[in-house]
């Protein structure tokens, strides 16, 4: 996929994320949250809880996991800390990473605490 194509169908990859997010019971705060260091692709939250999403999209939910480089992970941190800053509870609010893969069918796998190893 590439240029406009490719745009359209990760937009479309994060509405279809979105939407399961929200079936599960969860609310969606932001979409595209963009603070200094990046962009965030989904906010959740989920209770008193932050879950920060990565959407990757690839024609295989391998070849989509292959597309999260440490050093977007690390942006995205430090994106989701800014986030975070606004937040009541500020620094001590609770965070999860989450990175959701969709394939070329459409399916979804979300790997939950992505980022726990990191």
């Amino acid at each position: 996929m590439t240029g406009e194509v490719g745009y359209r169908a990760g937009l479309a990859a994060e509405d279809q994320v979105a939407a399961r997010y929200e079936r599960i019971g969860c609310a969606i705060a932001a979409r595209r949250w963009r603070g200094s260091g990046g962009e965030i692709d989904i906010v959740v939250r989920d209770g008193d809880s932050i879950v920060f999403v990565e959407v990757k999209k690839s024609r295989t939910f391998a070849g989509a996991a292959e597309r999260l480089s440490r050093r977007q992970m690390e942006r995205i941190c430090a994106t989701a800390s800014e986030f975070i800053a606004r937040e009541p509870r500020g620094q001590a609010t609770e965070v999860r990473f989450d990175v959701a893969l969709v394939d070329a069918a459409g399916r979804i796998d979300i790997v939950e605490n992505a980022f726990g190893q990191f």
